[in-house]
């Protein structure tokens, strides 16, 4: 077993990956409005944090990762694994007297930015490179540490004059990797791989009252894993072979999810993230850069990063070089890449050729051209159902029994949303008259009623742009009409 870089082929295959490992390990570093004052981001580091035992043991926090995958790996086959977290350093503001020493403040004002105390992160990474062989038996454990420093940088203003320095300490962050492998009973040639990636720190808080902040920065912070092979592949854990479900239902992932990364179409890669992702995610092309937001959505936060006041922006540059980062992305996005954020549709094509015809089965689908799956866009000259041209759908004149009764267009219903409804506002009408504006069927031969609320000051407009609430049969109850 051998610990060092990985061979250019490896990293290659690696660095493909790296994108979204990278969106996992900064997955919540800094929020929206990106600066140190905001209340959401003075509790930060929400995942994969493996904490110091002593602190596991008296906290609702985890001091391991436990990953579980099937691989298939070839003769001779090399397994490459790379744990990477980040390294919580503490960096304090220090502003300059006029005798030369320094002395800290909360704040230290320049020209483009407000300096602040913050907590940052040093990114880490610690590879392992063996043999599948190796694996088996006892398999392999190797242990890291990243020790305690501290680093000083000057700070100067527009005109060069040493006006402070910032101050930044790291605490000593000891892990260990285990790595084992046993193959699989029948007869297939295949392995469970098990990845154990833990703290090991001997770091006990001094008293019993001891806060979070005291184990972040002897903690490995958004720890993920990802692995490779030289020879062979892995198996989806979220889509496996039939032949495999059993097996990889047997496997225990605790804080953590494996899934195949790298390029679509190859499984020589898995990720394991203490994130749920699917089988080769893949940080979107239209994205324009990392915003770091938790569950981000580019299109709102580029636009309200910057609407953001002059002084707010001051403030979020001297955060965070990351958030700096962000508001010079948002300052100097041109209208093209904003418009490309407006969304996508993917796994759409076009399989018919312009004005060809559609065949329409006698199901009244229309019939998928050989070649084609049922993911694949199809456009007719003509839809295949057009509601306002058949003549046995008319909204304005149908009627249909409810307990009994015909409900059409111009009766009035009692509202009685069922629980099985997945809009949850639809539950603060229950018991509300409401005044059936039309009956409508959908494709799959459903019925449903569009509604206006009676005593509804927006119901006239609502009307007047087509806008209803809509509920279906066994939803409503009768009432006399008007």
């Amino acid at each position: 077993m051998t610990t060092s870089a990985f061979t250019p082929a490896l990293e290659a295959r690696f660095a493909a990956a790296r994108g979204v490992a990278d969106a996992v390990l900064f997955e919540g570093y800094v929020l929206y409005p990106y600066r140190a004052s905001a209340a959401k981001n003075r509790l930060r580091w929400q995942f994969g944090v493996l904490v110091p035992p002593a602190w596991a043991a008296t906290a609702e926090e985890h001091d391991f990762q436990h990953t579980e995958c099937l691989m298939e790996p070839k003769a001779d086959a090399t397994l490459a694994a790379e744990v990477r977290f980040l390294h919580a350093q503490r960096r304090t503001v220090e502003q300059i007297r006029e005798d030369g020493t320094f002395r800290t403040v909360p704040e230290l004002h320049l020209t483009d930015r407000v300096l602040v105390p913050w907590d940052e992160g040093a990114e880490e990474r610690v590879e392992v490179l063996t043999t599948v062989a190796e694996l088996t038996g006892d398999g392999v454990v190797v242990h890291f540490t990243r020790p305690a420093r501290e680093e000083y940088e000057t700070v100067r203003d527009e005109e060069g004059r040493t006006v402070g320095r910032l101050v930044r300490r790291c605490a000593e962050v000891n892990g260990a990797v285990r790595l084992s492998a046993a193959e699989l009973d029948g007869p297939y040639r295949a392995m469970r791989l098990t990845a154990v990636v833990e703290n090991t720190s001997t770091w006990t808080p001094d008293t019993a009252d001891a806060d979070r902040d005291a184990a972040l920065p002897r903690s490995l912070v958004a720890a993920h894993l990802l692995l490779g092979l030289d020879a062979g592949s892995f198996l989806s854990m979220t889509d496996p072979p039939q032949w495999a479900k059993g097996a990889v239902a047997g496997c225990r992932n605790l804080h953590t999810w494996p899934v195949l990364a790298g390029e679509p179409g190859r499984a020589d890669l898995m990720l394991s993230s203490p994130i749920i992702l699917e089988d080769h995610p893949a940080i979107a092309p239209e994205s324009p850069g990392a915003l770091y937001d938790s569950t981000e959505i580019d299109e709102i936060l580029a636009l309200r990063t910057a609407a953001l006041t002059d002084q707010e922006k001051r403030e979020a540059r001297g955060t965070d070089d990351r958030a700096a980062a962000v508001i010079d992305l948002a300052d100097s996005m041109p209208p093209e890449v904003l418009e490309r954020l407006h969304g996508a549709v993917r796994a759409l094509r076009e399989v018919t050729g312009p004005g060809a015809p559609a065949t329409v089965a006698s199901d009244g689908f229309p019939q998928v051209p050989e070649g084609a799956d049922e993911y694949d866009l199809i456009r007719p000259e003509q839809p295949w159902w057009d509601p306002a041209g058949d003549g046995g759908a008319d909204p304005q004149h149908d009627r249909i029994l409810v307990a009994g009764r015909p409900v059409g267009a111009g009766s009035r219903v009692l509202l009685r949303p069922g629980l099985r409804r997945t809009d949850a506002q639809d539950l603060f009408l229950k018991d509300r008259s409401a005044l059936v504006e039309a009956v409508l069927h959908d494709v799959d031969g459903g019925v449903h009623l569009a509604v206006t609320v009676e005593g509804d000051p927006g119901a006239d407009i609502r009307r007047e742009q087509g806008r209803f609430l809509y509920f279906q049969p066994d939803e409503v109850a009768p009432l006399e009409d008007a």
